[in-house]
């Protein structure tokens, strides 16, 4: 039984918890560095059974389509199931796909592990809405940047960390270690999560069908999942193209030299918990223009200095900065917008929210990978400038809308 009382479909009173904050963010991190794990990995993985390098890119493309058929088929359950049985279940499921990829003998068995790894991870989109749920609403953004932090520093963190591990052992230590965290993990949240039963009572076709109806009916929700369409496709194909890009001349770093520049980006996440209280604060659509801007200029800032040189390698790391830090802030923003719409609906919201995202982070690293092999950097940063350009010419006109235009 939880530590906490059973909570109802109204908003706690009071703050959460700064444990049970904190716990959501760890927990998160934890979780989503799943997906993540691989990607550094791929190399090795697919030497070891056998995989082709055409067939190397499967590793990732699995874990990928798990995490899209878990985030419209699996999280919107948060708002019919008891959040905190359906997080265990789900993170239950990743545990075992873990164990089943660190002891595979073989890509058949491998490959559907990861796509249970990501179904699985879809745990931290359960999570998510839940916190949403638990904070008062004076206080929502601050609680779900803070989750939100963690979040983001799992996916930051797992590839380097990913990368360190194989380094000194193998690609099977990084997913047993991640399998006894898991354990270790769900024994925690059992204990200390409060339990949450949605006052929702649809059979589960209906939630699904329910999803078409929100989609159609709620400009908000298309609005903000546009906006992170495009900044999210930025940041997969910076993070995708820069490690060719510093791998390869002027710059020919090690991939060690690699794993430490991706580091940088961890500084970003930062930006959570500061969105949180600026939406908390009312400043939800000034903030996310400045989210908006700060990632298209990232960009541009690649090209301030001569390339391979300490100046430019540095105005990189400040870029990869810049860039976390925006998209990071703008995701906070709005799912603090969309939060704020109904709690009924928060995990379906969050789930479609989050399909758009990551379908976004899909386009951007193949975009990404077609355009440093057909021009360089040049045309992969010209695409990354244009796609947080796109959110803002949109954004735009949300202002002109409240203006009356």
């Amino acid at each position: 039984m939880s530590s906490l009382t059973t909570a109802s479909d109204t908003a706690l009173p009071d703050a959460v918890p700064r444990r049970i904050t904190m716990l959501l963010a760890v927990t998160c991190g934890l979780i989503v560095a799943n997906l993540y794990y691989a990607q550094p990995l791929a190399g090795p993985i697919s030497t070891s059974l056998g995989l082709s390098h055409a067939g190397a890119g499967l590793i990732v493309t699995m874990t990928q389509l798990g995490y899209g058929a878990g985030l419209l088929f699996i999280v919107p359950l948060g708002d019919l199931v008891e959040n905190r049985r359906l997080t265990l279940a789900v993170t239950a499921l990743a545990t075992v796909a873990l164990l089943a990829a660190a002891l595979a003998p073989s890509a058949a068995v491998f490959l559907p592990a990861a796509l249970m790894i990501g179904l699985g991870s879809v745990a931290v989109q359960i999570l998510v809405p839940f916190a949403a749920h638990l904070a008062p609403e004076a206080k929502r953004g601050q609680v779900v940047g803070n989750v939100m932090s963690g979040l983001m520093l799992g996916i930051m963190l797992s590839r380097p960390a990913a990368s360190f591990v194989a380094q000194v052992s193998s690609w099977h230590a990084v997913f047993f270690g991640s399998t006894a965290i898991m354990v270790v993990l769900m024994a925690v949240l059992h204990r200390a999560l409060p339990q949450r039963v949605p006052a929702q009572r649809l059979a589960y076709g209906a939630l699904l069908a329910s999803m078409l109806h929100l989609a159609r009916t709620m400009p908000l929700l298309r609005r903000r999942a546009a906006y992170q369409f495009c900044l999210f496709g930025a940041f997969s194909l910076f993070w995708t193209t820069t490690p060719l890009l510093l791998a390869g001349p002027p710059y020919h770093l090690s991939q060690a030299g690699i794993a430490l520049f991706a580091l940088a980006g961890v500084a970003g996440a930062v930006a959570a918990p500061l969105a949180g209280r600026a939406a908390d604060r009312g400043w939800i659509r000034p903030a996310t223009g400045g989210a908006m801007v700060l990632a298209a200029a990232s960009f541009g800032l690649t090209h301030a200095a001569t390339p391979g040189t300490p100046l430019a390698l540095g105005l990189l790391v400040a870029a990869a900065i810049l860039l976390d830090f925006g998209v990071t802030a703008n995701l906070v923003l709005s799912q603090r917008a969309i939060f704020s719409v109904g709690a009924d609906y928060r995990a379906r919201l969050n789930g479609m929210f989050m399909a758009f995202f990551f379908l976004g982070g899909a386009v951007g690293s193949a975009a990404g990978g077609w355009a440093f092999a057909a021009g360089g950097w040049p045309l992969a940063s010209a695409i990354g400038i244009a796609l947080p350009v796109l959110a803002l010419l949109f954004y735009a006109s949300e202002w002109r809308g409240r203006r009356g235009a």
